[in-house]
């Protein structure tokens, strides 16, 4: 079993759900989304925990470098 820093156990492949890739497509594209509204929407917290999203200075969710990648990835 690998465990990261915070103890969390992550298998070796992510597989995103689709709101996953929408809502990383939706911050690519220059969407911001609040941390609130995120709950709303029940955003999973596996982007955040796996570096895919990040808070900004302002609090809401930006998409990382990798969380590009990840997207680049699925539409290959």
């Amino acid at each position: 079993m690998q465990n990261n820093t915070s103890g969390i156990y992550h298998t070796p492949y992510f597989d995103p759900t689709v709101d996953e890739l929408e809502t990383l497509k939706q911050l690519e594209m220059g969407r911001a989304i609040s941390v609130p509204e995120a709950l709303r929407h029940h955003l999973s917290g596996r982007l955040y925990e796996r570096g895919y999203i990040t808070k900004n200075a302002g609090g809401d969710l930006a998409i990382t470098d990798s969380g590009r990648v990840l997207i680049r990835r699925q539409d290959a």
